[in-house]
């Protein structure tokens, strides 16, 4: 028997409007395995397309094709092809960068991440988990990597019932792989670092800001000191704060080897910015790029709040004709938010500010259109006129 899921009226109405997620509320009738590849149909029995299905998210369903035509490992493949095709043809300057976005890549809850010569996946669906195999084969023949690793360890992959791992799936794959991006030259924890090792969406918003940077900059949340390293080039003094004192000792081994000089400092960045403030610290260049402060919905308001707090801090401390490099990474605050929430941090910092570039995640990011879930990192550069 053909693995078929029968959807609702409301479910029909959401995939033709281009959204590619069907929710739980919206099965009608499911006659399928977990991880199956199934036929979706409407509640008059009209095939509307193939997809992942998984019978413990709420997301039920993610679709792969879209009428009659079926879906099979031969279209994940070419699929596969295409992205690493695309991420060719924009000769990105870095040695680490994304390879398959999700679905942006028509590759539902699939990350594919290069690092030299190493390739590190993630498979946040049971129906994905279940095609490791062939992604796992098409990686090694287009690309020859020298290791694959799973990194199988989001919790998302809880939601789907999915156990949390790390594995080696072909080859070999060191402690330490050396990359380099934008001229900087990093070791990464392939195992243990954020996300796949680095945080490969801000690439192309580092090299942007640099060159706005200058005079004394202040780096937030430097985590491995990403923006310190590319944008302290350029200026006469750099600090950089996190809360982790195992990232500050990583920013410190960076900048000595890639001979910047940074004054890398443990520190709460609410707590540091408010203290600088008091002490009457100003800076030319100002970097506020820290974790999601909202993961859900329910944080949405708590989050605004945070985000305002350390914008209005930046805005005081930043002298006139200086750059604030701000950053929010929650989906669930979208930009017309952010942008608004940046807006009443200059109105209560007595600020009049511009925007010189709104940015987003890097190219080999895409966004997917009609699919909001896919543009979740804004970058907006901004001038503090007085």
């Amino acid at each position: 028997m053909i693995p078929t899921i029968v959807i609702s009226a409301r479910g029909e109405e959401r995939l033709r409007g281009g959204h590619p997620w069907i929710y739980r509320a919206d099965v009608a009738e499911a006659r399928a395995a977990a991880g199956d590849i199934v036929q979706v149909r409407s509640p008059r029995g009209q095939m509307l397309g193939s997809a992942l299905f998984s019978d413990r998210s709420q997301i039920t369903l993610r679709m792969l094709t879209y009428g009659e035509a079926l879906a099979d490992e031969a279209l994940i493949r070419r699929r596969i092809e295409a992205a690493i095709a695309f991420r060719t043809s924009l000769a990105i300057d870095a040695t680490a960068y994304r390879l398959v976005h999700g679905e942006a890549d028509l590759l539902p809850s699939l990350i594919v991440d290069r690092y030299g010569d190493y390739v590190v996946v993630q498979a946040l669906s049971q129906g994905m988990d279940r095609l490791l195999p062939v992604v796992v084969s098409a990686l090694t023949e287009l690309l020859h990597p020298r290791g694959i690793l799973a990194r199988n360890d989001p919790r998302a992959r809880v939601l789907d019932g999915l156990e949390q791992r790390v594995d080696v799936l072909a080859g070999d794959v060191p402690d330490a792989v050396t990359i380099t991006e934008t001229g900087i030259e990093y070791d990464v924890d392939l195992r243990h670092g954020q996300k796949t090792g680095l945080f490969l969406d801000q690439r192309e918003n580092r090299a942007a800001a640099a060159a706005y940077a200058r005079g004394r900059m202040l780096d937030c949340f430097s985590y491995n000191g990403g923006f310190a390293l590319v944008m302290g080039r350029k200026c006469k003094e750099t600090i950089a704060f996190d809360v982790s004192e195992d990232a500050v000792a990583r920013v410190k081994t960076n900048a000595a080897r890639n001979g910047v000089a940074i004054d890398a400092r443990v520190g709460n960045v609410f707590d540091e910015l408010r203290g600088l403030d008091r002490t009457g610290e100003r800076f030319d260049t100002i970097v506020l790029d820290p974790p999601a402060f909202a993961k859900n919905k329910a944080a949405v308001t708590n989050a605004r709040a945070g985000y305002k707090e350390i914008n209005l801090r930046a805005l005081k401390l930043l002298n006139p004709g200086g750059t604030l490099v701000t950053c929010s990474c929650s989906y669930n605050i979208n930009e017309a938010a952010f942008a608004e929430i940046v807006y009443d941090a200059s109105v209560d910092a007595q600020a009049k500010v511009t925007v010189v570039e709104k940015r987003m995640q890097g190219r080999d990011h895409p966004v997917l259109l009609g699919v909001p879930e896919t543009y979740y990192l804004k970058c907006f550069i901004l001038r503090k006129l007085a």
